[in-house]
């Protein structure tokens, strides 16, 4: 996912997405671990994906970012 739709997400997409993404990561090492995954970069990029979605959730928890669906 770009960065830009990343910044579009609210808070509850966010945390939606944060939790599809690290169990697709968990299934990913799964595969890795019985030889069966096609393209191990995926795991890179899911990690990547991850990292951004918690620190734009942490902007929010700061005050640095508002949006309309906030705790």
């Amino acid at each position: 996912m770009k960065r830009q739709a990343l910044n579009d997400l609210t808070f509850s997409d966010i945390d939606e997405k944060l939790k599809d993404n690290e169990e697709s990561l968990q299934n990913l090492h799964f595969q890795k671990a019985l030889q069966q995954l096609e393209n191990p970069i995926k795991i890179n990029h899911l990690k990547k994906e991850i990292a951004q979605l918690k620190t734009i959730k942490r902007e929010f928890d700061l005050g640095l970012r508002t949006g309309k669906d906030v705790k």
